[in-house]
């Protein structure tokens, strides 16, 4: 009876795949993670990036800060130090500060938007990926991390990040200056690029540090918590994604943003002096930055997602334990970054 009651359930949950016989039903585990330089601002955050890679096995990884000219080759070494443990794993960044690490190869790496200013990287690696006869579009991106209005609210500059004379109580005035950033051009540029692959048939799945909260985590209920100062803000980038069909994993599995804040950032990361963690000193600057988001599609059904790294928290200066529902992959070892990640399974059909 309990197996006949769990055959239901999986049918109700995913009513397309469970009745196809030609297709095979496969899960799909993606990451997604900030890795702070390269892991380089923790003492032994190389090798923790490594060990936190071989923890979760993701099948795909979307990569922030890979850095620098050497990007390229802390990508080899990523794949050649999984290798150690037995994971094949494809890794491209195009030398730019975010990438894709794949247990499948990839058909095409690109990107879909380019600064104006050339002597920046561009913000998104987009890879073309074959699973059977599906193909996954995977976009890594990294939005400008300047512009960082959600400080206004709580009293601080989003630029030079110096206490401002009072907190600033007006939406559309932190919308207007966090719109000096290229965040919302870029994303605009994404979704026009996907349209065109989700014409195709293609799959879509896309993570990284956005730098700007989501909507869903500024609204009525938290507007008094967290020092909002009583804003509900409407932002950008996560508006533009919902509009465009797109979900957002972690709301999707948790939609209340007061049970479940799913902050990733600043992480409370006890391997690394408190001073490199700590950009208000006196305020709550927990936030959700880093995202996975999905487009809708038969094929693919989200299954889980859960926050990786410490389940400590910054708050007022200080390393203070979790007071929320959140659950957590906590590290073994190193945690490598002064961000959480976020890790999902979906449900994929293969042709």
């Amino acid at each position: 009876m309990k197996k006949l009651i769990g055959f239901v359930i999986f049918i109700s949950l995913f009513p397309v795949l469970a009745y196809s016989t030609a297709n095979r039903i496969d899960t799909l585990k993606v990451l997604q993670l900030n890795l702070w330089g390269q892991g380089k601002c923790v003492s032994g955050g190389i090798k923790g990036i490594v060990d936190i890679l071989n923890q979760t096995d993701p099948d795909i990884a979307l990569l922030c800060e890979i850095s620098g000219s050497d990007g390229e080759k802390f990508m080899d070494y990523l794949t050649n130090e999984l290798k150690k443990s037995g994971k094949l794993y494809y890794g491209e960044n195009l030398k730019q500060t975010m990438g894709i690490l794949s247990k499948f190869k990839m058909d095409e790496v690109s990107s879909c938007f380019t600064l104006a200013d050339k002597s920046r990287p561009n913000p998104v690696c987009k890879a073309t990926i074959s699973i059977g006869s599906q193909k996954l579009i995977a976009y890594s991106v990294h939005w400008d991390w300047t512009h960082y209005e959600c400080y206004l609210p709580r009293g601080y500059s989003g630029t030079t990040w110096k206490k401002l004379p009072e907190r600033i109580n007006d939406a559309d005035s932190v919308l207007k200056a966090n719109r000096i950033s290229f965040r919302d051009e870029g994303v605009k540029a994404l979704l026009e690029d996907a349209r065109k692959e989700i014409e195709k048939g293609n799959l879509i799945i896309l993570g990284g540090d956005f730098n700007e909260p989501s909507h869903l985590d500024w609204q009525q209920n938290t507007k008094d918590m967290r020092d909002h100062n009583g804003l509900v803000v409407n932002w950008d980038c996560s508006v533009l994604l919902y509009e465009a069909g797109f979900k957002d994993v972690y709301r999707e599995m948790y939609p209340d943003a007061v049970t479940h804040p799913g902050f990733t950032f600043p992480a409370g990361n006890k391997d690394v002096e408190l001073n490199k963690l700590v950009w208000l000193p006196d305020r709550d600057e927990r936030d959700r930055i880093d995202f996975i988001y999905y487009y809708p599609d038969s094929s693919l059904c989200l299954e889980k997602a859960i926050i990786v790294g410490p389940s400590l928290n910054i708050l007022e200066g200080k390393i203070v334990e979790n007071d929320s529902n959140d659950q957590f992959v906590e590290p073994t070892g190193i945690w490598p970054s002064d961000h959480k990640g976020v890790l999902s399974w979906f449900l994929i059909r293969i042709h």
